[in-house]
């Protein structure tokens, strides 16, 4: 006698994963789409650059980089300029008022 065959349901259609972004709005000049990031491997190089306003952001590139990579650690830096430029005017106003004090 033969086996009974096994009910067994069909298997759900895996979903796709959504394409990340590979341009961005400009943290200098706000136009939206404006970002275009490039990435040479063969030289270790990732480049995002805005079309408009002609700002860039260079940085070492590896074989799992992807262009929104590049483009976060661009903000990352820029976060970075902007509290290092605030703290030190903040240090500025604090001297200035430590000399006012003198006298």
């Amino acid at each position: 006698m033969g086996k009974r065959k096994s009910t067994r349901g069909k298997t759900a259609p895996r979903k796709k994963a959504e394409k990340l972004d590979t341009s961005f709005c400009c943290p200098f000049c706000n136009h939206p789409n404006s970002i275009d990031c490039k990435i040479d491997l063969k030289h270790l190089v990732a480049e995002a650059s805005c079309n408009t306003c002609s700002e860039s952001y260079s940085t070492t590139a590896h074989a799992l980089t992807e262009p929104v990579d590049v483009y976060a650690e661009w903000i990352d830096e820029c976060e970075k300029a902007n509290a290092d430029r605030d703290r030190d005017e903040d240090n500025d106003v604090v001297r200035d008022e430590v000399d006012d004090e003198e006298e």
